[in-house]
């Protein structure tokens, strides 16, 4: 019976099968990575550099770059890195940072994301409040919070997931280390503390996502007893980017986690892991720039040109 020490590597699931597809593939992902690099790090330059952005707002929007861009780095770059050589291998050291990072960034953006939602109730139902209830020390601590609770959850999946004895082989039917797909080479019923581990977790996540609804029920509430038309205009764009990341995000995870046994595939899991892993990292920073014109204005005051006046 092999154990998890006797286990030097594991094999991951390759994306395509010829050499061509390998290379087909390897092109696209540099493409996407390249795409959310870029987005992201003008974001997180742009919010950095520019005074009037030194809002609660933008201050979390900051750390959501930040996120995504650690989300996409965390799997992407050694699934290039693969194709490019046209190999399978990952290192059990590798495997076990992986399943860290990607649990780590994917946890503490959908707890960035909750805060966020929050941030939203306060501009729009408590206006008058906003400076006091999220000044700069409480969004600090709140960002901070969320990043930690992040690193809590990926530290104990990624240490209950490596104790556990493999037995199964090393051979991993996803793109990258998965706790589910490492949980299928297990030998042991110890398994089940994972399975606790994870019903825990998403009693957290069912948690944040009621104070997501409610929150945005609270602020639907009072942006439609808004008397202007312009004033209520303005106040569903604040949210609609938030909501469209937010709506996005939750979709693909849960339906990549919790969809029926029965129409589990090989092939849905590479699709459904690539819309929640590598597809909202490159998107999030076009759905956030698209309709702000304060982030636009300080992206064409960074590089004149960039973007037209509307």
């Amino acid at each position: 019976m092999a154990n998890s020490s006797s286990i030097p590597h594991f094999l991951l699931l390759p994306l395509a099968g010829t050499r061509q597809l390998q290379l087909l593939h390897f092109c696209l992902f540099l493409a996407i990575y390249l795409a959310a690099l870029l987005g992201n790090g003008l974001i997180i330059i742009t919010i950095a550099s520019d005074q009037h952005l030194h809002t609660p707002m933008y201050f979390f929007l900051l750390n959501l770059s930040i996120l995504d861009l650690g989300i996409i780095s965390s799997t992407v770059p050694k699934s290039m890195a693969n194709s490019l050589r046209y190999t399978r291998d990952i290192s059990y050291a590798g495997c076990a940072a992986q399943v860290f990072l990607y649990n780590f960034f994917l946890s503490a953006e959908f707890s960035l994301l909750t805060t966020m939602s929050y941030d939203r109730y306060v501009a729009i139902c408590r206006p008058l409040h906003y400076e006091t209830l999220l000044c700069s020390r409480v969004c600090v601590h709140l960002a901070a919070a969320a990043w930690a609770c992040g690193a809590l959850n990926a530290l104990l999946h990624t240490a209950n997931t490596f104790s556990l004895p493999l037995c199964h082989g090393n051979a991993v039917e996803q793109f990258f280390c998965e706790i589910p797909q490492i949980l299928k080479l297990s030998c042991s019923t110890s398994y089940l503390r994972e399975l606790g581990l994870v019903v825990v977790s998403i009693c957290l996540a069912f948690v944040c996502f009621v104070f997501i609804v409610v929150s945005y029920v609270q602020i639907f509430r009072a942006v439609l007893r808004i008397p202007s038309q312009q004033g209520c205009h303005k106040a569903f764009a604040t949210c609609l980017p938030h909501l469209a990341v937010l709506s996005l995000f939750i979709t693909t995870v849960m339906f990549a986690y919790l969809k029926p046994s029965s129409i589990s595939s090989s092939s849905l899991d590479l699709a459904m892991a690539v819309l929640y892993l590598v597809v909202p990292p490159a998107v999030n920073p076009l759905i956030y720039s698209l309709r702000n014109q304060e982030l636009k204005a300080a992206l064409s005051k960074l590089i004149p040109g960039c973007f037209q006046k509307q």
